[in-house]
Protein backbone atom coordinates (compact mmCIF):
# COMPACT_ATOMS: atom_id res chain seq x y z
CA UNK A 1 0.00 0.00 0.00
CA UNK A 2 1.37 3.43 -0.99
CA UNK A 3 0.54 6.94 0.18
CA UNK A 4 0.00 8.09 -3.41
CA UNK A 5 0.33 6.91 -6.97
CA UNK A 6 3.01 8.18 -9.33
CA UNK A 7 0.41 10.27 -11.13
CA UNK A 8 -0.85 11.78 -7.87
CA UNK A 9 2.70 12.68 -6.88
CA UNK A 10 3.31 14.36 -10.24
CA UNK A 11 0.09 16.33 -9.86
CA UNK A 12 1.06 17.44 -6.35
CA UNK A 13 4.45 18.55 -7.64
CA UNK A 14 2.72 20.57 -10.36
CA UNK A 15 0.28 22.08 -7.86
CA UNK A 16 3.11 23.00 -5.48
CA UNK A 17 5.15 24.52 -8.30
CA UNK A 18 2.20 26.70 -9.34
CA UNK A 19 1.68 27.83 -5.74
CA UNK A 20 5.37 28.70 -5.31
CA UNK A 21 5.27 30.81 -8.46
CA UNK A 22 2.13 32.64 -7.28
CA UNK A 23 3.67 33.26 -3.84
CA UNK A 24 6.92 34.51 -5.38
CA UNK A 25 5.12 36.98 -7.65
CA UNK A 26 2.23 38.23 -5.50
CA UNK A 27 2.83 37.06 -1.95
CA UNK A 28 0.20 37.60 0.73
CA UNK A 29 -2.94 39.55 -0.30
CA UNK A 30 -2.93 41.94 2.67
CA UNK A 31 -6.15 43.56 1.53
CA UNK A 32 -7.91 40.21 1.89
CA UNK A 33 -6.69 39.56 5.45
CA UNK A 34 -7.92 42.97 6.50
CA UNK A 35 -11.43 41.64 5.91
CA UNK A 36 -11.04 37.90 6.59
CA UNK A 37 -9.05 35.96 9.21
CA UNK A 38 -5.87 34.34 7.88
CA UNK A 39 -5.90 30.51 8.13
CA UNK A 40 -2.97 30.65 10.57
CA UNK A 41 -5.03 33.02 12.73
CA UNK A 42 -7.80 30.40 12.75
CA UNK A 43 -5.29 27.73 13.75
CA UNK A 44 -4.13 30.06 16.51
CA UNK A 45 -7.67 30.44 17.82
CA UNK A 46 -8.01 26.67 18.09
CA UNK A 47 -4.74 26.45 20.01
CA UNK A 48 -5.73 29.35 22.27
CA UNK A 49 -9.03 27.68 23.15
CA UNK A 50 -7.29 24.41 24.08
CA UNK A 51 -4.76 26.35 26.15
CA UNK A 52 -7.42 28.25 28.08
CA UNK A 53 -9.16 25.00 28.99
CA UNK A 54 -6.25 22.63 29.49
CA UNK A 55 -3.49 24.83 30.91
CA UNK A 56 -5.20 26.09 34.04
CA UNK A 57 -3.27 26.44 37.30
CA UNK A 58 -5.60 24.07 39.11
CA UNK A 59 -4.14 21.18 37.10
CA UNK A 60 -0.94 19.46 38.18
CA UNK A 61 2.07 19.50 35.85
CA UNK A 62 1.43 15.87 34.90
CA UNK A 63 -2.22 16.60 34.12
CA UNK A 64 -1.28 19.66 32.06
CA UNK A 65 1.15 17.59 30.01
CA UNK A 66 -1.61 15.05 29.35
CA UNK A 67 -3.99 17.88 28.48
CA UNK A 68 -1.40 19.19 26.02
CA UNK A 69 -1.16 15.79 24.35
CA UNK A 70 -4.94 15.62 24.05
CA UNK A 71 -5.02 19.20 22.73
CA UNK A 72 -2.50 18.37 19.99
CA UNK A 73 -4.45 15.25 19.04
CA UNK A 74 -7.73 17.17 18.77
CA UNK A 75 -6.13 20.11 16.94
CA UNK A 76 -4.40 17.72 14.57
CA UNK A 77 -7.68 15.96 13.79
CA UNK A 78 -9.35 19.31 13.08
CA UNK A 79 -6.50 20.24 10.72
CA UNK A 80 -6.60 16.88 8.94
CA UNK A 81 -10.37 17.06 8.49
CA UNK A 82 -10.25 20.65 7.19
CA UNK A 83 -7.48 19.74 4.76
CA UNK A 84 -9.34 16.66 3.56
CA UNK A 85 -12.60 18.56 2.98
CA UNK A 86 -10.89 21.38 1.08
CA UNK A 87 -8.86 18.87 -0.93
CA UNK A 88 -12.12 17.44 -2.29
CA UNK A 89 -12.72 20.78 -4.03
CA UNK A 90 -9.94 20.17 -6.55
CA UNK A 91 -6.50 21.40 -7.59
CA UNK A 92 -7.44 25.07 -7.87
CA UNK A 93 -8.35 25.18 -4.19
CA UNK A 94 -5.15 23.30 -3.39
CA UNK A 95 -3.08 25.90 -5.24
CA UNK A 96 -4.85 28.73 -3.40
CA UNK A 97 -4.33 27.09 0.02
CA UNK A 98 -0.68 26.44 -0.72
CA UNK A 99 -0.04 29.94 -2.03
CA UNK A 100 -1.58 31.37 1.15
CA UNK A 101 0.33 29.10 3.54
CA UNK A 102 3.74 29.25 1.86
CA UNK A 103 5.73 32.07 3.42
CA UNK A 104 8.56 32.61 0.95
CA UNK A 105 7.51 36.06 -0.25
CA UNK A 106 6.52 37.42 3.17
CA UNK A 107 9.74 36.08 4.72
CA UNK A 108 11.78 37.90 2.08
CA UNK A 109 9.89 41.14 2.69
CA UNK A 110 10.25 41.03 6.47
CA UNK A 111 13.98 40.28 6.39
CA UNK A 112 14.59 42.88 3.70
CA UNK A 113 12.78 45.42 5.88
CA UNK A 114 15.47 44.89 8.53
CA UNK A 115 18.23 45.68 6.03
CA UNK A 116 16.34 48.75 4.83
CA UNK A 117 15.85 49.91 8.43
CA UNK A 118 19.56 49.56 9.15
CA UNK A 119 20.16 52.23 6.55
CA UNK A 120 18.13 54.59 8.76
CA UNK A 121 19.91 53.76 12.01
CA UNK A 122 19.95 51.31 14.90
CA UNK A 123 16.66 52.38 16.49
CA UNK A 124 14.70 51.69 13.30
CA UNK A 125 16.56 48.42 12.76
CA UNK A 126 15.88 47.26 16.32
CA UNK A 127 12.18 47.89 15.81
CA UNK A 128 12.23 45.99 12.51
CA UNK A 129 14.12 42.98 13.84
CA UNK A 130 11.83 42.93 16.86
CA UNK A 131 8.98 42.12 14.49
CA UNK A 132 10.50 38.78 13.48
CA UNK A 133 12.53 37.49 16.47
CA UNK A 134 11.68 36.66 20.06
CA UNK A 135 14.97 37.80 21.60
CA UNK A 136 15.52 41.16 23.31
CA UNK A 137 16.42 43.75 20.71
CA UNK A 138 16.69 47.02 22.67
CA UNK A 139 20.48 46.86 22.97
CA UNK A 140 21.39 44.97 19.80
CA UNK A 141 24.39 46.12 17.81
CA UNK A 142 24.31 46.32 14.01
CA UNK A 143 26.17 43.00 13.73
CA UNK A 144 23.73 41.30 16.11
CA UNK A 145 20.80 42.62 14.09
CA UNK A 146 22.37 41.30 10.89
CA UNK A 147 22.95 37.87 12.42
CA UNK A 148 19.41 37.70 13.79
CA UNK A 149 17.94 38.60 10.39
CA UNK A 150 20.05 36.02 8.54
CA UNK A 151 19.28 33.31 11.10
CA UNK A 152 15.57 34.06 10.79
CA UNK A 153 15.83 33.91 7.01
CA UNK A 154 17.47 30.49 7.14
CA UNK A 155 15.30 28.91 9.82
CA UNK A 156 12.03 30.18 8.38
CA UNK A 157 12.96 28.99 4.91
CA UNK A 158 12.58 25.57 6.49
CA UNK A 159 9.49 26.28 8.61
CA UNK A 160 7.71 28.51 6.11
CA UNK A 161 8.51 26.97 2.74
CA UNK A 162 10.25 23.60 2.67
CA UNK A 163 8.34 21.90 5.50
CA UNK A 164 4.85 22.88 4.24
CA UNK A 165 5.89 21.86 0.74
CA UNK A 166 7.20 18.48 1.87
CA UNK A 167 4.18 17.55 3.95
CA UNK A 168 1.87 18.58 1.11
CA UNK A 169 3.82 16.35 -1.28
CA UNK A 170 3.47 13.40 1.07
CA UNK A 171 -0.08 13.80 2.39
CA UNK A 172 -1.72 16.52 0.29
CA UNK A 173 -3.73 19.31 1.93
CA UNK A 174 -4.29 17.28 5.13
CA UNK A 175 -0.51 17.07 5.56
CA UNK A 176 -0.11 20.79 4.88
CA UNK A 177 -2.83 21.76 7.37
CA UNK A 178 -1.52 19.37 10.03
CA UNK A 179 1.97 20.82 9.75
CA UNK A 180 0.75 24.42 9.94
CA UNK A 181 -1.44 23.63 12.96
CA UNK A 182 1.45 21.97 14.83
CA UNK A 183 3.93 24.67 13.83
CA UNK A 184 1.50 27.38 14.97
CA UNK A 185 1.00 25.57 18.27
CA UNK A 186 4.76 25.36 18.80
CA UNK A 187 5.14 29.10 18.20
CA UNK A 188 2.36 29.83 20.71
CA UNK A 189 2.81 27.30 23.52
CA UNK A 190 6.00 25.37 22.83
CA UNK A 191 8.08 27.29 25.36
CA UNK A 192 10.18 25.94 28.21
CA UNK A 193 8.89 28.43 30.73
CA UNK A 194 6.78 28.07 33.84
CA UNK A 195 3.52 28.68 32.01
CA UNK A 196 3.90 26.31 29.06
CA UNK A 197 6.63 23.82 30.03
CA UNK A 198 4.12 21.03 30.73
CA UNK A 199 1.17 21.93 28.50
CA UNK A 200 3.33 22.89 25.49
CA UNK A 201 5.55 19.78 25.69
CA UNK A 202 3.52 17.84 23.12
CA UNK A 203 3.42 20.78 20.68
CA UNK A 204 7.19 21.21 20.86
CA UNK A 205 7.86 17.48 20.40
CA UNK A 206 5.44 17.17 17.48
CA UNK A 207 7.02 20.19 15.81
CA UNK A 208 10.48 18.65 16.26
CA UNK A 209 9.32 15.45 14.57
CA UNK A 210 7.60 17.20 11.65
CA UNK A 211 10.61 19.47 11.03
CA UNK A 212 13.30 16.79 11.30
CA UNK A 213 13.50 15.98 7.58
CA UNK A 214 12.59 19.46 6.22
CA UNK A 215 15.34 21.14 8.27
CA UNK A 216 18.01 18.86 6.84
CA UNK A 217 16.62 19.18 3.34
CA UNK A 218 16.65 22.97 3.72
CA UNK A 219 20.27 22.85 4.83
CA UNK A 220 21.10 20.91 1.69
CA UNK A 221 19.24 23.38 -0.52
CA UNK A 222 21.03 26.31 1.13
CA UNK A 223 24.37 24.59 0.59
CA UNK A 224 23.60 24.07 -3.12
CA UNK A 225 22.49 27.70 -3.39
CA UNK A 226 25.69 28.97 -1.74
CA UNK A 227 27.84 28.70 -4.86
CA UNK A 228 29.54 32.07 -5.24
CA UNK A 229 28.09 33.39 -1.97
CA UNK A 230 31.34 33.96 -0.09
CA UNK A 231 31.91 30.72 1.77
CA UNK A 232 30.58 28.47 -0.97
CA UNK A 233 29.04 25.03 -1.05
CA UNK A 234 31.95 23.17 0.55
CA UNK A 235 32.04 25.41 3.62
CA UNK A 236 28.25 25.29 3.85
CA UNK A 237 28.23 21.50 3.94
CA UNK A 238 31.20 21.33 6.32
CA UNK A 239 29.71 23.83 8.75
CA UNK A 240 26.28 22.24 8.60
CA UNK A 241 27.48 18.80 9.65
CA UNK A 242 30.00 20.13 12.18
CA UNK A 243 27.90 22.78 13.93
CA UNK A 244 24.19 22.00 13.45
CA UNK A 245 24.13 19.38 16.27
CA UNK A 246 25.39 22.08 18.69
CA UNK A 247 22.09 23.99 18.46
CA UNK A 248 19.62 23.65 21.34
CA UNK A 249 16.97 22.76 18.76
CA UNK A 250 17.34 19.43 16.92
CA UNK A 251 16.35 21.14 13.67
CA UNK A 252 17.01 24.89 13.58
CA UNK A 253 20.77 24.47 13.46
CA UNK A 254 20.82 22.76 10.06
CA UNK A 255 19.67 25.65 7.84
CA UNK A 256 21.40 28.23 10.07
CA UNK A 257 24.75 26.44 10.06
CA UNK A 258 24.55 25.89 6.29
CA UNK A 259 23.87 29.61 5.81
CA UNK A 260 26.78 30.57 8.08
CA UNK A 261 29.23 28.44 6.12
CA UNK A 262 27.75 29.42 2.77
CA UNK A 263 28.12 33.14 3.46
CA UNK A 264 31.48 32.81 5.23
CA UNK A 265 30.21 34.48 8.42
CA UNK A 266 29.56 33.30 11.95
CA UNK A 267 26.02 32.97 13.26
CA UNK A 268 24.27 31.92 16.48
CA UNK A 269 26.33 32.54 19.61
CA UNK A 270 25.05 34.32 22.77
CA UNK A 271 21.72 36.14 22.72
CA UNK A 272 19.26 37.57 25.26
CA UNK A 273 15.61 36.59 25.76
CA UNK A 274 13.90 38.96 28.16
CA UNK A 275 16.25 39.07 31.14
CA UNK A 276 17.81 35.68 30.37
CA UNK A 277 21.20 35.53 28.66
CA UNK A 278 21.65 32.37 26.60
CA UNK A 279 25.20 31.23 25.95
CA UNK A 280 25.31 29.25 22.73
CA UNK A 281 28.00 28.00 20.36
CA UNK A 282 28.89 29.98 17.28
CA UNK A 283 28.31 28.42 13.89
CA UNK A 284 31.35 28.73 11.61
CA UNK A 285 33.27 30.31 14.48
CA UNK A 286 36.23 31.25 12.26
CA UNK A 287 34.01 33.23 9.89
CA UNK A 288 33.89 37.01 9.82
CA UNK A 289 31.33 39.15 11.57
CA UNK A 290 28.05 39.81 9.74
CA UNK A 291 27.30 43.14 8.10
CA UNK A 292 24.37 44.67 6.28
CA UNK A 293 25.39 43.34 2.85
CA UNK A 294 25.23 39.81 4.24
CA UNK A 295 21.48 40.16 4.79
CA UNK A 296 21.03 40.74 1.06
CA UNK A 297 23.42 37.87 0.33
CA UNK A 298 21.42 35.58 2.59
CA UNK A 299 18.19 36.58 0.88
CA UNK A 300 19.75 35.72 -2.49
CA UNK A 301 20.81 32.32 -1.19
CA UNK A 302 17.30 31.67 0.14
CA UNK A 303 15.79 32.68 -3.19
CA UNK A 304 18.21 30.42 -5.08
CA UNK A 305 17.31 27.56 -2.73
CA UNK A 306 13.64 28.02 -3.61
CA UNK A 307 14.50 28.11 -7.31
CA UNK A 308 16.37 24.83 -6.92
CA UNK A 309 13.34 23.34 -5.19
CA UNK A 310 11.09 24.64 -7.97
CA UNK A 311 13.39 23.11 -10.59
CA UNK A 312 13.19 19.74 -8.84
CA UNK A 313 9.40 20.02 -8.78
CA UNK A 314 9.36 20.86 -12.49
CA UNK A 315 11.44 17.78 -13.28
CA UNK A 316 9.25 15.55 -11.12
CA UNK A 317 6.00 16.92 -12.55
CA UNK A 318 7.11 17.10 -16.18
CA UNK A 319 5.21 13.94 -17.26
CA UNK A 320 2.02 15.65 -16.04
CA UNK A 321 2.94 19.08 -17.41
CA UNK A 322 4.14 17.95 -20.85
CA UNK A 323 0.69 17.02 -22.28
CA UNK A 324 -0.69 20.40 -21.18
CA UNK A 325 2.30 22.24 -22.64
CA UNK A 326 1.95 20.27 -25.87
CA UNK A 327 -1.71 21.26 -26.17
CA UNK A 328 -0.86 24.92 -25.70
CA UNK A 329 1.90 24.54 -28.27
CA UNK A 330 -0.55 23.15 -30.83
CA UNK A 331 -3.09 25.87 -29.99
CA UNK A 332 -0.69 28.78 -30.41
CA UNK A 333 1.93 27.22 -32.65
Amino acid sequence: MTLFTETEFQQRCMTLLAAMIIDAIWGEPDWLWRHLPHPVVLFGRVIDQTSQRGNQRRFSGRQRRLNGIIAMALSGCIALLAGYMLGLLGPVVEVICLAILLAGHSLHQHVKAVADALESGLDAARRAIGMIVGRRTSEMSAAEICRAAIETDAENLSDGVVAPALWFLIFGLPGLFLYKMINTADSMIGYKNARFYAFGWAAAKCDDVLNFLPARLTGGLIALASIGAGGGIADAVKTMFADAPKHASPNAGWPEAAMAGGLGIWLAGPRTYGNRRVIANRFNATGRDAKIDDIAAGLRVAKKAQIILAALLLIASWPAIYPIAAQFGQLFG
